[in-house]
């Protein structure tokens, strides 16, 4: 069985899979340079996860920021009130931008949302979970993972809010979902340059846990050259229980911790509340969305 083949061309990773009016976007972080030297974020979207059109820039750090100069990874979207709100990482920091497309431009906050040593661990890697109360929170972290509701100015929190925990394996790249009652907390353990980097979970009753481990979701097939798989997003199709997991893995062939592509392939969730690991499809994945 061969691997199947990355949904956008060229390197990418970090990939932040969201679904607007019917529409899949796609917000990787740029790849291809070593030391992870990329200073700008692009935005991807299709219909049916197969034709992508590639929208360009939405926010370039030395020309859209006052104090962000490089190293722009692990971008993540969100929407409220027609609004759509940027969280990613610059200079072990996390930044939030804002516009009023999925496409952008998108203007920079001014600062840090979250600075280089607030918090135990790295500042990097940022998620955003919507619960069904309304309620959105924010993930990030590296070798601790880090959550706090937002405002509903999506651009602070209560600093005294903040919750902390240190997942089984944890490096970074936390995530939530949410799933009839049940709360899953994804993250990738290992280092991105390593060929064991992959993605672990557990579950919990609450968007903080106390979390239960359940081991690895996705992790490499070497018999078919699919290594480092990791930092990943996971969206629900709407209207259905049919859900998606987007990750990263080394460029196939003779890709590294910096020749990263991206892949999505399908999630399932079983009756008893566990995942079933991940299997990397044969073939890319195509799943259209209903018209609006």
């Amino acid at each position: 069985m061969e691997a199947n083949p990355p949904a956008i061309p060229g390197f990418y990773a970090d990939p932040n899979l969201v679904i607007f009016d019917n529409r899949y976007y796609l917000y990787p972080t740029t790849d291809g340079s070593e030391g992870w030297a990329s200073k700008s974020f692009k935005v991807f979207s299709s219909t049916d996860l197969l034709d992508w059109t590639d929208h360009g820039v939405i926010l370039d750090l030395p020309r859209d920021t006052t104090w962000a100069t490089g190293h722009a990874w692990a971008p993540a979207v969100a929407r409220r009130d027609g609004r759509y709100f940027l969280y990613y990482t610059a200079n072990q920091s996390i930044g939030v931008a804002v516009g009023t497309s999925a496409m952008g431009p998108f203007t920079d906050s001014g600062r840090p949302l979250i600075g280089p040593d607030e918090y135990p661990g790295m500042a990097i890697d940022p998620s955003v979970f919507e619960d069904e109360d309304g309620t959105f929170y924010l993930y990030w972290g590296n070798t601790v993972a880090h959550g706090v509701p937002l405002n509903e100015d999506m651009v602070s929190f209560d600093r005294d809010r903040v919750v902390s925990f240190e997942p089984p394996g944890f490096r970074e790249a936390a995530s939530v979902h949410r799933r009839r009652g049940t709360y899953y907390l994804t993250w990738s353990e290992n280092d991105t340059r390593e060929e064991d980097y992959r993605v672990r979970y557990a579950t919990s009753t609450g968007p903080f846990g106390p979390w239960t481990d359940h081991g690895v979701l996705l992790a490499k097939r070497p018999q078919r050259g699919i290594l480092a798989t990791g930092h990943h997003s996971i969206v629900q199709i709407p209207g259905a229980d049919e859900w998606l997991i987007a990750y990263h893995r080394f460029a196939i062939p003779d890709g590294n911790g910096y020749r990263r592509e991206v892949v999505i392939d399908r999630l399932v969730h079983r009756a008893d509340s566990r995942l079933e690991p991940v299997e990397p499809a044969p073939a890319q994945l195509v799943l259209q969305l209903p018209a609006s």
